[in-house]
C-alpha cells in the first residue's frame, strides 16, 4: 500500500474520475498511513507522514529527542546513535528518522488504513455532489431507472444516483429498469447519515405541486417570460389537479396560454403525469370569485365569505351538488387546497332549509343527521313536536333504524318541544271543543284535578293529540 511506484498515477486518476480535490485525497492517504503506523507501533511515538510528489510514495518519519541517557527508546535516542544519522546532532534536538520497513504494517493496520481512505473519499465525494447539485435544487432533472430498493427507485443522474421514494411516485405508472424518467429535485443534502435513505443525498419527487408547476414553466413560454404566473396548484397525483393562473398583461389570456393550440401544451403535461386530469382556472384576489372559478365545471349560485375563519359557504343548484363535490369529494377538496380556505358546499334546497327555524329545531334532535332531517322535512315533519307525534313505523322506514331507536328519538323530540308552543297548542285544542254548561264544566274540572298529571305530561299529551287530529 505504501511506497508503490504508481501511487501518484492512481491519485491523479481518482481525482479525475470522482472530481475530488487532489490535496484532499493526499491528506486522506497521509491520515490513513498515520493510522496504520500507530496501529503497529503504538501511540507513544511521534510520527510524521508525508507524500513525496517526486517519488510518488508515502514517507513516514519517527522523531526522537537526543538525550545523554536513554530511558525510553520510543521517544529518546542517545547522542552516539543520533550522530550516526546526523553528524551535527546535539543534546535536546528532535531528530527525525525515516522508517524503511513500513511496507509490512500487518493485515489489521492495512485494513485500518483502507477504512480511513474510504471514509475520507466518501466525505469528499459527498461534498462534491452537494456543491454540484445545490444550485439545481427546485428544478427538474432527467435520469435513468437504475434499480429498485424496497419500492424506492434509484435514479442514475450521470455523476451520481438519486432516490425517488415510493411515496413520491405517481401510483398509476410503473417503470422498469432502464426507463428514462423526469422528476423534481426536491432536496439536496450535504450529510445523508441522518436520512432514512442511506447514502442518498438527492431526493426526487413526482407527486409534489412544484413538479406540476415546473412542467408548465417548461411548456408555456409566457410563464417562463413572466407574463403568465401560476398563483397556486393542488394535486391528487395520477388522478386530478388544479392550477390557478393570472396574467400581468390584459391582452394575454392566462388560461388559453396554458392550454395551447388545440390543447397541445396542456396535453404534454398530462402525458408526463400519466393522464392526470388538469383543471386550469383564472386566479382572483376575491375569495368568492376565486372559489367560483376553482369549483368549475360546477355552477355556483352564491358564495358566503367568512374572513375571520377563512371559510366559504358555497351554494350550488341541487343538480350541481354532486359535480361540485366531485368523486369522493375530490373537486371541492382540491379547490380548498388551492385557495387555502375551508369550503362547505350546500345545495340550494339544503341552504333554504338551514334558514328555516323549524328545520333547525328538527335538526337539533339528538341522533338526527342532515339527510334524515331533509327526508322528514320533505314529508311534512317540520318540528320536534310533529316528530314526537308521528307514526313509529313511518319513522323507522324513513330513518332506517329499529323500533327502540325510533322511540328513543321521539322521546328526545318530546322533551325538547318548546313549552310555549305546547301551551299555545293546548289553548287551540280547547277552543275547538264544544261549549258545555257551567255546572258540567265545574264537575269535569273537579274530576280532572283529582287525576291531574304533571304539567309536562299534560303539554305532551295535548300536543300529541292535537297533531294526530
Amino acid at each position: 500500500m505504501v511506497g508503490i511506484e504508481n501511487l501518484k498515477r492512481i491519485v491523479d486518476q481518482i481525482c479525475r474520475d470522482k472530481g475530488i480535490d487532489r490535496a484532499l485525497l493526499i491528506d486522506a492517504i497521509e491520515e490513513a498511513v498515520r493510522s496504520a503506523v500507530r496501529k503497529k507501533y503504538g501511540n507513544r511515538r511521534e510520527i510524521e507522514v508525508q507524500f513525496n510528489e517526486d517519488k510518488g510514495e508515502v514517507e513516514v518519519f519517527q522523531y526522537r529527542t537526543v538525550v545523554e541517557e536513554v530511558f525510553d527508546e520510543e521517544t529518546e535516542i542517545s547522542l552516539e546513535d543520533a550522530r550516526r544519522l546526523d553528524p551535527e546532532a546535539e543534546f535536546d534536538d528532535d531528530l527525525g528518522e525515516k522508517l524503511d520497513n513500513i511496507a509490512d504494517l500487518g493485515r489489521i493496520a492495512a485494513q485500518s488504513a483502507k477504512q480511513v481512505i474510504i471514509h475520507r473519499m466518501r466525505e469528499a465525494e459527498r461534498d462534491v455532489i452537494y456543491e454540484m447539485y445545490r444550485d439545481r435544487e427546485g428544478t427538474i432533472v432527467n435520469g435513468i431507472v437504475q434499480r429498485f430498493e424496497r419500492g424506492d427507485m434509484v435514479i442514475n443522474l450521470g455523476r451520481t444516483d438519486a432516490i425517488l421514494p415510493r411515496d413520491e411516485q405517481i401510483p398509476k405508472r410503473s417503470y422498469k429498469q432502464g426507463d428514462r424518467i423526469r422528476a423534481y429535485l426536491q432536496e439536496v443534502r450535504r450529510d445523508s447519515r441522518d436520512s432514512k435513505f442511506r447514502d442518498a443525498q438527492l431526493i426526487l419527487s413526482r407527486t409534489c405541486n412544484e413538479f406540476l408547476i415546473k412542467l408548465f414553466e417548461m411548456e408555456v413560454p409566457e410563464i417562463a417570460e413572466g407574463i403568465v404566473k401560476i398563483m397556486g396548484a393542488s394535486r391528487e397525483p395520477g388522478f386530478r389537479a388544479k392550477i390557478a393562473v393570472s396574467s400581468i398583461e390584459s391582452d394575454v389570456d392566462p388560461v388559453g396560454a396554458c392550454v395551447g393550440l388545440k390543447g397541445s401544451r396542456v396535453q404534454n403535461v398530462v402525458q408526463e403525469l400519466q393522464g392526470e386530469r388538469i383543471d386550469i382556472v383564472p386566479w382572483s384576489p376575491d375569495p368568492a370569485k376565486y372559489a367560483y372559478n376553482a369549483l368549475a365545471p360546477a355552477e355556483v349560485s352564491m358564495v358566503i365569505v367568512d374572513d375571520d375563519r377563512k371559510s366559504l359557504l358555497v351554494v350550488v343548484p341541487d343538480d350541481q351538488l354532486s359535480l361540485a363535490i366531485g368523486r369522493q369529494g375530490q373537486n371541492v377538496r382540491l379547490a380548498s387546497r388551492l385557495l387555502g380556505w375551508k369550503i362547505d358546499v350546500k345545495s340550494e334546497q339544503r341552504y333554504t332549509n338551514l334558514e328555516n327555524k323549524e328545520y333547525l329545531g328538527l335538526a337539533n334532535v339528538e341522533g338526527m343527521d342532515e339527510s334524515l332531517a331533509d327526508r322528514l322535512f320533505a314529508v311534512g315533519v317540520t318540528s320536534p313536536a310533529l316528530l314526537a307525534a308521528m307514526d313509529v313505523e313511518q319513522l323507522m322506514t324513513l330513518a332506517r333504524i329499529d323500533q327502540d331507536k325510533a322511540r328513543a328519538m321521539q322521546q328526545v323530540a318530546a322533551l325538547i318541544t318548546s313549552p310555549d308552543a305546547a301551551v299555545e297548542h293546548s289553548v287551540d285544542s280547547l277552543e275547538d271543543e264544544p261549549q258545555v254548561p257551567a255546572a258540567a264544566e265545574h264537575e269535569d274540572t273537579s274530576e280532572t284535578v283529582e287525576n291531574k298529571p304533571s304539567d309536562k305530561e299534560v303539554s305532551i299529551e295535548e300536543d300529541a293529540g292535537g297533531k294526530q287530529d
